[in-house]
């Protein structure tokens, strides 16, 4: 399905996503693989309980076989024989920066990827389409490091208190008001971790006798935040505003289960770039429907800070909208800033209140001050408040590289997932035998990738997801793109049906913000 929405004037840009709907023929040999597998799954079980094949995983002692098991049963049963097939796809052990090129250690596995043994050999230059860093922030060299090693020498690595008691450091304070000022609001909060900043403040801003409305999509980190508010949680379709207003309606309508008493507070949850599907949230529609339901906006930005907008602020700056209309602004410093962390920012009636009754604020350890450091310093690089103008032109280099990549992988015949600005790809796989197949074969060419399969995604349409960089060139890119181009065709991986036209004469740096937005 392709979107170009202009929808009465809320969108100051064209906003297009593109979800191509899976081929019949795909989803039917998708789910035969996975039977086949399953059967040949159940088959190795029976021989492993018989003594016929040696049993690697774990199991119960014998006196705990009455005991309630720890895992599920299929989660269990798909470890053991579906994900172990392709288990050296994942957690490589990198030995150097995650900037634009990689050194990867090299293991090997002598029993079907239970264990693994290192060679030794480091494999060199690898090309990085895997990490989030989105403005090439991760390096050992330059103003960054410079500033973060001298403030290491000075504070130390560690802080060994909480903010509320001997850890509040000036740099947090440093960091804090300038967080603020990039976002446009009026307070902001740092925490150490960015999967915290939402499963810990979630259930510090509801609670029982709310409502949350949650994307389907959302990630774990605001799934499991919900669940411990205890607030009551409906879910609406991927990006659907239809059926949001719906949820909405029926919520003010009806009001709680039982009693219908109105709901404390109504309060959606969503992300501004969705980091499995590559698509970019529709923020003036969720905007407008919450201005007339009355109800409060908590938006994730894990992803589109820095990564979106002509000065790097993100979604809300990249449709040109005012921050004061979103309630909760969360972001992390783990992806376009090349740190550890994530923030809070809104009214300050807000954040003052997240400091005291935040499970983050009272209990976690401080920020480290070399990673605040590492935070002041490309936030200040991103704004031009270094007296350069790198960081505008790194988020100018993201943009260009985003189109570029996204258009050529449509024009060879991918089906490619998200929104046109968005620098999360997913190439879709579908087959559970190309996961493994599509993470080799790009790894023996030296590019290093992310294959992704179910609980991650729904079990018929695993994908590779790449994640492009400031720090990618030109001749990166095309390298990259080369060698998919040679791996889709040894995989027979093109299942797009709407083939783009090549734009020969098109320049690499014609793709500019002031264009589209024109």
């Amino acid at each position: 399905i392709n979107h170009i929405v202009h929808n009465g004037g809320l969108y100051k840009r064209p906003f297009n996503e593109a979800f191509e709907e899976t081929p019949m023929l795909v989803a039917v040999l998708t789910y035969v693989g996975y039977g086949v597998l399953t059967l040949f799954g159940y088959l190795r079980d029976f021989m492993r309980q018989w003594k016929i094949e040696k049993c690697q995983n774990a199991t119960e002692r014998e006196e705990q076989k009455d005991f309630v098991p720890l895992y599920q049963d299929f989660e269990n049963f798909y470890n053991r024989n579906l994900y172990m097939r392709i288990r050296d796809s994942w957690n490589r052990p990198i030995c150097s920066v995650p900037g634009a090129k990689v050194d990867m250690m090299e293991r090997v596995s002598h029993d079907y990827n239970w264990t693994f043994t290192y060679t030794g050999r480091v494999i060199k230059d690898i090309i990085n389409m895997g990490s989030y860093n989105y403005l090439g922030f991760a390096q050992k060299t330059g103003a960054c490091q410079e500033a973060a090693a001298k403030v290491l020498s000075q504070y130390g690595a560690g802080v060994c208190s909480t903010r509320q008691e001997m850890g509040n450091l000036d740099k947090h304070e440093e960091l804090e008001k300038l967080v603020a000022r990039f976002l446009g609001v009026e307070s902001a909060m740092a925490y150490g971790m960015g999967f915290a900043t939402n499963s810990m403040n979630i259930p510090a801003l509801v609670g029982k006798g709310c409502l949350i409305l949650s994307d389907e999509l959302n990630h774990a980190s605001l799934v499991l935040g919900a669940r411990l508010s205890g607030a009551t949680i409906r879910i609406f379709k991927h990006n659907n505003m239809q059926s949001l207003e719906k949820l909405l309606k029926d919520a003010i309508v009806h009001g709680q289960p039982r009693t219908r008493r109105p709901w404390k507070k109504i309060l959606i949850l969503v992300e501004g770039i969705y980091s499995m599907e590559g698509s970019i949230v529709r923020l003036p529609e969720v905007i407008a429907l919450k201005k007339k339901y009355k109800s409060y906006l908590y938006l994730d930005e894990a992803h589109s800070i820095g990564a979106l907008g002509p000065g790097g602020r993100g979604v809300v700056e990249y449709f040109g909208l005012n921050p004061e209309d979103v309630d909760v602004m969360m972001g992390t410093f783990t992806k376009s800033f090349g740190a550890a962390g994530g923030y809070i920012g809104g009214k300050k009636e807000l954040i003052d209140y997240l400091r005291t009754y935040s499970h983050s604020a009272a209990y976690a350890t401080s920020m480290s001050p070399p990673v605040v450091e590492q935070i002041i310093t490309s936030v200040k690089c991103i704004m031009g408040e270094d007296g350069t103008t790198i960081g505008r032109a790194r988020v100018q280099q993201l943009a260009e590289n985003t189109r570029y990549f996204r258009r050529r992988l449509k024009e060879m015949g991918f089906i490619i997932y998200g929104n046109e600005d968005s620098p999360v790809v997913p190439l879709m796989l579908y087959m559970p035998a190309k996961i493994g197949a599509f993470g080799r074969e790009m790894l023996k060419r030296n590019i290093g990738v992310v294959v992704v399969g179910f609980p991650a995604t729904p079990i018929i349409e695993s994908r590779a997801r790449f994640c492009l960089s400031a720090a990618h060139t030109k001749e990166m890119l095309d390298t990259a793109l080369k060698e998919i181009n040679e791996v889709g065709d040894l995989l027979q991986l093109k299942y797009s049906r709407r083939r783009l036209v090549p734009l020969l004469d098109r320049p690499f740096d014609e793709t500019t913000y002031e264009e589209t937005e024109d």
